[in-house]
């Protein structure tokens, strides 16, 4: 652990590098003169970005008030950090995950203040988001600056995450070459070996529990991450003591391992750089990640949407304004005599005129047209849902018998099944790497290697041997923190890996919602498909199970299929399980990957293994069984259930029911739903979780809308009461919906 304290007082420090004495001698060439490493150009240059990233806001805040703008958030008070990260990191050779206070960082990376006022006025041509995202919400491809949303601190485990892919491809180097029919196609890798990834945030931020969930992975897996803390002293109106105990983030964080922690006044362009060389000089040693603490201003408001005013006195305004990093350059590179006044009007008057340029331009911009907002919530290139990934099973055949009989292959559960899909997968593409939860064999590989464990591999054994086969580098224990598992898991596969990762319960989901609901899915829409991460997330689900209780035994899939972006996958059997989780792996969308645990082993849907090209597409629904007199729409446990109700209806009543397994939820197979329904005029819909605002609801009321005129009956539901999930068996039999259930309801509908 390292750390550097760097404190300066309101004059810029930028102390001359010592001189050899012996430089002074005749003929020997002079050293030029430094400031903590910057040259008297470089500090030029950064009074240019300086004070163009000042005008960028005043430009858009004079917009907002003539109401050609519609939001705006400045980078003021930040400008000499941004500058001196920039001038100490590597555009497009590094990563970025910014936040918006960082315009001054992506202007001195090579971002153009015309750029910015596109995404001001919410042009067609902004780079950041085609006018889909507010102002300030950077994303520049070239620049590896990764598209940023609005949530505070979801950016940080993501770059982590882009981190550990960066480490992954340097030791796995095969596994960045392009492959076709996948994924893969369209996702390009790049990666140099000792690229580092800057991630910033405001002093707030650092009270979210990502925050630290990040800063411990970091640590312990020595990434070569720049955290750094923009600290203007408040998050909105909250002063940093509120927020923070003891008032100083540094001292909090000062005991993580393998840290290099720098402390400095963030208003001074050199004693900023030279802090930020040295924790990127960590970082690319492979000594771990570093931990900036940067002291700034904020002489504007949070935004034009609050006024500082209100709890800010004009005496704390006024002391701040004296640090101001702009003036504070202007004045230093006059007493230095870098520049005197007439460079720097010459300065000023160009960034001006180039301003009202760029300005004229962005207001004359195109906008985007209404018919564009559903490009880009899925991947515009491989359609999961196409005939490329319908393809046929190739059951093994076992060795004859004695008597010269091939009998049939064996039978498999579900479990053993998406087992060895994901061997499978994992042979197909190295891009894959596995973790969550207990998914390891064992963490202390010595354990196992010295045959002293046999090992885990999930509590439900269904990654058991992976790590064995491929590895601790590609199958690994995350720590017991969902958020970290999606976070971390979307970084990398913003970088190209595949990530499959496993949500131990779903009850246990909800901890990685802000990743879940504002990040993955959101991450090519948002940046007008610049980026995109394709991954898979396995989850445990559902009731049916003695003992589950209210936190092993929920469902509530509806929540996930209400997210745009987000592929929703729920198989009720082993043949169904194994093509479409290779569907989920091979496709190029995130895929939420939902595995019924009371079907892992059950009797009802075992097949044999149908081989490592077998897919099904998604929504393309199943018909278990056809009939003619009423239809029965559902899917994951409660499928099983239906066919024993329906098939005791058929004996007793005789009663065809045509049983529909939907097999994936988001999409859906709206035709096979509305082909039944204009054949049977009944439908019944049937699902695990609580009745009320379920799954079932959309797909009633969208049979009601357009097909009211073929029905005979109302359109029925059966699913959980509205309550959670008992300990108690008796209980659990009467929440959850039974067969008998589904038999009584499927009998009233039949007899309307």
């Amino acid at each position: 652990m390292e750390r550097a304290q760097t404190l300066r007082g309101d004059e810029p420090s930028m102390a001359t590098t010592k001189v050899d004495p012996k430089l002074n001698e005749p003929n020997v060439a002079k050293k030029a003169k430094t400031y903590h490493g910057l040259s008297s150009q470089q500090l030029i240059d950064a009074y240019r970005i300086m004070f163009t990233s000042r005008r960028v806001d005043d430009r858009e805040i004079l917009l907002k008030r003539q109401q050609k703008v519609f939001f705006q958030i400045s980078g003021a008070g930040h400008e000499a950090l941004g500058v001196a990260a920039a001038f100490a990191l590597k555009p497009g050779y590094d990563w970025f995950y910014p936040y918006y206070r960082d315009r001054a960082l992506c202007l001195a990376l090579g971002a153009t203040s015309y750029e910015m006022l596109l995404g001001a006025v919410g042009a067609a041509d902004d780079p950041s988001s085609g006018g889909r995202q507010m102002p300030s919400h950077w994303a520049y491809k070239r620049l590896n600056v990764v598209t940023q949303s609005s949530a505070t601190g979801t950016q940080i485990l993501q770059a982590v995450g882009c981190s550990e892919a960066g480490r992954f491809f340097t030791k796995h180097q095969k596994a960045a070459q392009k492959s076709d029919g996948d994924y893969r196609q369209f996702k390009d890798v790049q990666f140099q070996g000792d690229e580092v990834v800057y991630v910033s945030l405001g002093d707030g931020t650092t009270s979210e529990g990502e925050f630290w969930e990040a800063l411990n992975s970091a640590s312990n897996r020595r990434l070569p991450v720049i955290f750094c803390i923009q600290d203007n002293g408040y998050a909105i109106s909250v002063p940093v003591e509120v927020q923070t105990s003891g008032g100083n983030i540094s001292r909090l964080v000062s005991g993580f391992p393998n840290f290099h922690f720098e402390e400095f006044d963030g208003t001074d362009p050199a004693v900023a750089y030279a802090a930020l060389r040295r924790a990127a000089e960590h970082c690319r040693g492979g000594h771990g990640p570093a931990f900036v603490h940067a002291h700034v201003i904020r002489p504007y408001s949070h935004s034009l949407s609050d006024d500082e005013r209100l709890y800010r006195p004009e005496s704390e305004r006024t002391a701040d304004a004296a640090r101001d990093p702009v003036p504070r350059l202007q004045m230093f590179l006059l007493r230095e005599g870098i520049l005197d006044e007439k460079g720097i009007n010459k300065i000023e008057k160009e960034v001006e005129e180039q301003m009202q340029i760029d300005t004229d331009r962005a207001l004359a911009a195109a906008v985007p047209q209404p018919e564009t907002i559903y490009n880009y919530i899925y991947s515009p290139d491989l359609d999961p849902t196409s005939a490329a990934f319908d393809t046929q099973p190739a059951f093994a055949l076992t060795e004859p018998a004695a008597d010269g009989k091939r009998p049939p292959a064996q039978n498999k559960t579900m479990a053993d099944l998406i087992n060895t899909t994901l061997r499978d997968e994992m042979r197909h593409d190295e891009r894959i790497v596995i973790f969550g939860e207990d998914v390891a064999d064992c963490s202390r590989e010595e354990y196992i290697k010295g045959k002293l464990v046999k090992g885990k591999g999930g509590v439900f054994k269904l990654t058991y041997g992976l790590q064995l086969e491929f590895g601790s580098d590609r199958v690994f224990n995350s720590p017991l923190s969902e958020a970290t598992i999606i976070g971390t898991a979307t970084g990398m596969a913003t970088r190209g890996l595949k990530p499959v990762v496993e949500i131990q319960f779903f009850d246990y989901i909800w901890p990685a919602m802000m990743q879940l609901r504002d990040e993955l899915p959101t991450i090519r829409w948002r940046s007008n498909n610049a980026f995109s991460a394709p991954l898979v997330i396995r989850v445990a689900i559902g009731g049916y199970l003695t003992g589950g209780a209210i936190y092993h035994s929920q469902c509530g899939e509806s929540i996930f299929t209400h997210t745009p972006g987000l592929r929703v996958v729920f198989p009720s059997n082993a043949l169904d399980a194994a093509g479409l989780l290779r569907t989920a792996i091979r496709c190029d969308d995130p895929v939420l990957f939902l595995e019924h645990k009371r079907l892992y082993r059950e009797t009802y849907g075992r097949s044999p293994y149908p081989g490592p090209d077998f897919m099904v597409p998604f929504g393309k629904a199943k018909i278990v069984q056809p009939g003619n007199d009423l239809t029965v729409i559902t899917y994951g446990a409660v499928v099983p259930r239906a066919l024993q109700a329906a098939q005791k209806l058929e004996r007793e009543h005789q009663v065809k029911v045509e049983l529909i397994d939907l097999r994936c939820l988001n999409p859906f197979d709206w035709d096979a739903i509305a082909t039944s329904v204009k054949k049977t005029n009944r439908a019944l819909i049937a699902y695990e979780d609580s009745l009320s605002w379920g799954y079932g609801a959309e797909i009633a009321a969208r049979i009601a809308d357009q097909l009211f005129h073929h029905l005979d009956a109302p359109v029925k539901r059966v699913a959980a009461t509205d309550t959670f999930v008992a300990y108690q068996p008796i209980l659990e039999d009467a929440i959850l919906p039974q067969a008998s259930d589904l038999y009584r309801a499927m009998k009233e509908l039949a007899e309307f």
